[in-house]
């Protein structure tokens, strides 16, 4: 079954939702999250002060992060971490087998595809397909650019059906685009979310809550992006790296995940945290050490 988490999730349409726009990762967020004053796109990291102010102190950053233990960033942590989110994606393992993946799930979203979800309504879809072409302008995609942009940030399929399906799953035969799909995935999410988690003081199973809630929020500072669930947390709770203990901190995390997870639906699937990322949290498994065993939608997955 693909994506029974999404299916679940009814987003307002956005004819009457106006103060809302869809991000990154199929999440919700306000759409000053999404430029600043004149327009010009910016990250939900700088708007909400996460990013260092200069380059001094990010490199003071990059110097303390280079001082810790790899976490989520090590090769079989990362691995793992694309497995756990797959289970709650795709309801299977294997990560590598979604790249020619899509369809309309019926979110509001339009079409959901590759490996993390990227969605024609959200903008990131759009951004993977432009960034890819700039480097293989030939690429089968290309051509439906112009739809892309005119489609973006609504559930709408002009311009792109009939054939933006198939040409999608033709072009993740290639290489090269599955790794895009990779490079995309990681700049916008995995990246910026492993290294505020190392900031703030957490370890491996930290960095990976935080990358679930980047993937199904998406990075914006409104109540219900990414940022926004964060600032909420640390209203309730040090982090770390500020004194606070852990557990107690992401205890308060998830449970605004969660929240957040309910805010359109009361009765979405919420097991990605319950019987998942809690299970690891109240194991006290804070280095996500193997073997791991944990359920998604009733089923029971492991890792040895």
């Amino acid at each position: 079954m693909k994506r029974p988490g999404r299916l679940l999730h009814a987003v307002a349409p956005v004819a009457t939702a106006a103060a809302l726009l869809l991000v990154a990762g199929c999440g919700l967020t306000d759409a000053s999250d999404l430029s600043d004053n004149d327009g010009t796109r910016i990250s939900g990291a700088d708007r909400a002060g996460t990013e260092p102010s200069s380059e001094s102190e990010r490199a003071k950053d990059d110097a303390l992060i280079a001082e810790l233990p790899p976490g989520l960033g090590a090769p079989d942590k990362k691995e793992l971490a694309q497995q756990i989110l797959a289970t709650a994606e795709n309801s299977t393992l294997d990560w590598r087998g979604q790249y020619d993946y899509i369809e309309d799930l019926g979110d509001g979203n339009g079409y959901t595809a590759g490996i993390i979800g990227f969605c024609t309504g959200t903008n990131d879809l759009l951004t993977l397909v432009e960034r890819y072409t700039k480097s293989h302008p030939d690429n089968g995609l290309a051509r439906y650019l112009p739809a892309l942009r005119k489609v973006d940030g609504s559930d709408s399929h002009e311009g792109l059906d009939p054939g933006f399906t198939d040409a999608w799953v033709k072009e993740a035969q290639k290489a090269d685009f599955r790794k895009a799909q990779e490079t995309e995935r990681d700049r916008i999410y995995f990246d910026p979310a492993v290294r505020l988690a190392k900031l703030d003081g957490l370890g491996t199973l930290g960095q990976l809550i935080y990358y679930d809630a980047m993937v199904l929020h998406g990075p914006g500072t409104g109540p219900r992006g990414f940022y926004g669930l964060r600032e909420a947390a640390m209203a309730k709770a040090d982090i770390p790296s500020q004194g606070g203990t852990e557990k107690t901190y992401l205890d308060i995390f998830l449970d605004i995940h969660r929240k957040a997870m309910q805010y359109e639906d009361p009765q979405r699937d919420t097991t990605r945290i319950d019987t998942t990322q809690r299970k690891f949290l109240d194991d006290g498994n804070f280095d996500l050490s193997t073997p791991l065993r944990w359920e998604m939608y009733g089923e029971t997955f492991r890792v040895s």
